[in-house]
């Protein structure tokens, strides 16, 4: 339970994500050990460094800002990304990890502090100073993410200063260098002794520098549209942050010696126009790494609280009335504080990062296993290729036995002991997850000829269609209608309704008329010897309904016959009561599917009061914004979302709504909106001509209605009886 609250503080873009991913990228590293890191590899392989270690962190922000694209992302960022998608049991074997190594590098980002301070002022207690950066570090993020966050803002603003001071040093542009750092003087120059350290060696000391691209993340659940922020603030933090290191890679080289470089680590100290400005972001860099850490930390906790994984779960859900997770702080203060009288954390610091880089490859997974499974709930407006999250995680694994091969196994094996043990508990799933989805990949590879799953979820949703099949001639005007709407990853199964004396005869030709089908899109076959058109299709549906693969949308003609007429609304009765939908198509006579150019989706206009969840189900509208998104792109067509309204007057409201209905449902931006005043004959005769017209069917299914839409629109149409297992919002 949670105490009740106005809600927390919102965060945009800069605040909310770019400023925190930005400042726990750019630490202490940057000013310490990049000319290092230059010394020993030279400016050639050094930005090679660079580049390897941006990329890989790269791929997975954008892994990251792809998924955030495709979701309402609530509260515990990379956790609710795993658990939504893999179930609990991987999501807490991750998460519970992620958040102690979060909280620890609070502390250790707190000794990084004390050392630079200690440089300064040498006589200072360093258990003193620990404590007292703690507290303050401590009393910023428990008053709220607002205050640490505006904090931040001068901390990127000393930052900033610093590196203008240390790359406008005229002199160090136009010194002459005695050794040329482009020789890659690890290997060892013999008339100078130097045995530097070779390139993976130095690989290893730079990485982390940067990570740090989920602290923007973090802040899932109060960012005010995360779907937005998340990828704008990740990415640009990223580039931004690598123009920097690469700029100060060229400046490390002409700052001095090979010498130099490798034995002082406050070069760029020294260097600078103005040093004690280098050093109070030095020591910014710390502190700001340090609250951000602190800041995300319990975000995640209690976010794990809210699945029930950790102990105390009721409590830990409970929050301030600013939205802050303070009793979570608390515990996250507790941990620091264990970390800080630890006293030296440096043999922790590996684990801790193999911590992140697990993270991160599991990020990348999900994102290849969402992109590769085909399911219609996986969307996102920001797509991109799988090989971009095979790299990343790839990248990933291959950094962390890098870094460290030993605190890479036991970082493995940890995270494989608590999926174990969580699996053991039976958490169950956190509402909806791909998983079934999986498993359902999996199934039609080993078992090709089943037809179609009930999957478990209506984000594991995608189309399997049953075709009732009488004269394989009629299918042959709808085949393309039909691939397109189940291609790549639906399905078909057609059913051939036959007498004694014509099943010998229609037999072979569904057969042929299913391997053609089968060319594009996974299609199976069967012929029933049956008494009556009627009699066959009722005897497929329910002897299909116990099936483990099962249809989930019948496939009708609006029929042309009175007599077909009342055989299809009895058809459409059964299958509301087997809870299957129904789509039933309206072929112009004439214009067919034309130039397969434009779709125009009809939208009910809303009632008032009603959320967009109950207005979908009421109109049968979630099988008919699904059936357009993928025709509208297998075509590549134009896609109108129309709403037609009596009064003037509900004309913006309808446009709100429909609007609405466009971002929760991922409708790409290049659709139109279409609001039209008048009735539904003058609507029609308004908006753009189309090739395919969809419209959620009454639910008296009136077949009257449907031959009346073919007349108006001069289109063939398609009609959706939603069955309630799908969901346009998912």
């Amino acid at each position: 339970m949670t105490t009740p609250t106005a809600g927390p503080q919102r965060y945009g873009t800069f605040a909310g994500v770019f400023t925190p991913t930005l400042l726990t990228i750019l630490g202490v590293i940057m000013y310490l050990r990049l000319p290092w890191v230059v010394g020993n590899a030279g400016l050639a392989k050094g930005l090679l460094v660079v580049g390897l270690a941006v990329a890989i962190t790269a791929l997975t922000g954008l892994s990251l800002s792809s998924i955030a694209t495709n979701t309402r992302l609530g509260a515990g960022g990379p956790y609710a990304i795993i658990s939504r998608s893999l179930g609990l049991e991987v999501g807490g074997s991750v998460g519970f990890p992620l958040y102690l190594s979060q909280a620890l590098a609070v502390a250790m980002y707190i000794f990084g502090f004390r050392e630079g301070w200690n440089w300064i002022f040498p006589k200072h207690p360093p258990l003193v100073v620990d404590f007292a950066v703690f507290a303050v570090v401590f009393a910023i993020a428990y008053v709220s993410a607002g205050l640490a966050f505006r904090i931040q803002y001068v901390v990127m603003a000393v930052i900033f200063a610093s590196l203008v001071v240390v790359l406008g040093n005229p002199e160090v542009w136009t010194a002459d260098v005695a050794i040329n750092p482009l020789e890659s003087p690890y290997r060892g120059a013999p008339e100078t002794g130097f045995k530097g350290t070779d390139f993976w060696g130095v690989f290893a000391v730079f990485f982390p520098a940067a990570t740090g691209i989920l602290a923007g993340a973090n802040m899932s659940g109060e960012l005010r549209d995360p779907r937005r922020s998340i990828p704008l603030g990740t990415l640009s933090a990223i580039a931004l942050s690598a123009v920097l290191y690469v700029v100060l890679a060229v400046w490390a080289s002409r700052a001095g010696t090979t010498a130099e470089l490798t034995s002082n680590y406050m070069v760029m100290v020294d260097k600078a126009r103005f040093p004690p400005l280098v050093l109070a972001g030095v020591l910014g860099a710390t502190f700001s790494s340090a609250l951000s850490s602190l800041v995300g930390a319990p975000r995640i906790l209690k976010a794990l609280a809210r699945d029930r994984l950790v102990p105390f779960h009721e409590g830990l859900q409970v929050t301030a009335a600013n939205g802050e997770p303070r009793r979570a702080m608390l515990i996250t203060g507790v941990i620091v504080l264990v970390g800080l009288l630890a006293r030296n954390l440096n043999a922790m610091a590996p684990l801790i990062t193999m911590f992140f880089l697990i993270t991160y490859a599991v990020i990348n997974v999900v994102m290849l296993v969402e992109s590769s499974l085909g399911l219609v709930s996986f969307r996102p407006t920001l797509r991109l290729p799988r090989v971009v999250p095979l790299l990343g995680a790839l990248g990933c694994l291959f950094a962390m036995f890098i870094v460290n091969p030993t605190f890479s196994l036991v970082a493995w094996g940890l995270v494989v002991a608590g999926y174990l043990w969580m699996m053991q508990r039976r958490l169950g799933k956190p509402g909806e997850d791909v998983r079934s989805g999986i498993f359902v990949a999996f199934a039609e590879w080993a078992a090709s000829r089943v037809t179609a799953l009930e999957l478990g979820t209506a984000r594991a949703w995608k189309p399997s269609f049953l075709v009732p099949v009488v004269d394989g001639a009629e299918l042959r005007g709808e085949f393309k209608l039909l691939t397109d709407l189940c291609k790549p990853a639906g399905a078909l199964k057609l059913l051939g309704i036959a007498d004694q004396t014509s099943v010998s005869d229609l037999s072979p030709r569904v057969e042929k008329l299913g391997q053609e089908l089968r060319k594009v899109v996974f299609t199976t076959w069967s012929v029933i010897d049956s008494a009556g058109y009627v009699t066959g299709i009722l005897a497929g549906l329910q002897a299909l309904r116990g099936a483990f693969f099962r249809p989930n949308v019948l496939f009708l003609s609006v029929p042309v016959e009175p007599a077909r007429a009342q055989e299809t609304a009895v058809l459409l009765s059964e299958a509301r009561r087997l809870e299957v939908g129904a789509l039933l198509l309206a072929m112009h006579p004439t214009a067919g599917l034309g130039r397969a150019a434009v779709v125009n989706l009809w939208v009910r206009p809303p009632d008032a009061g009603a959320t967009v969840e109950q207005e979908l189900a009421r109109g049968n509208s979630n099988l008919a914004i699904l059936c357009a998104y993928r025709l509208a792109r297998a075509w590549k067509a134009e896609l109108n979302l129309i709403s037609a309204v009596a009064d003037p007057l509900q004309a913006q409201l309808a446009r709100s709504y429909v609007d609405e209905l466009r971002d929760l449902t991922r409708i790409p931006n290049s659709a139109n909106t279409v609001v039209v005043v008048g009735t539904m004959e003058e609507a029609i005769a308004q908006v753009p001509q189309s090739d395919m017209d969809i419209f959620g069917m009454p639910n008296s299914g009136d077949l009257a209605f449907a031959a009346k839409m073919v007349t108006l629109t001069r289109s063939s149409c398609l009609f959706t009886i939603d069955s309630g297992q799908e969901s346009a919002l998912a």
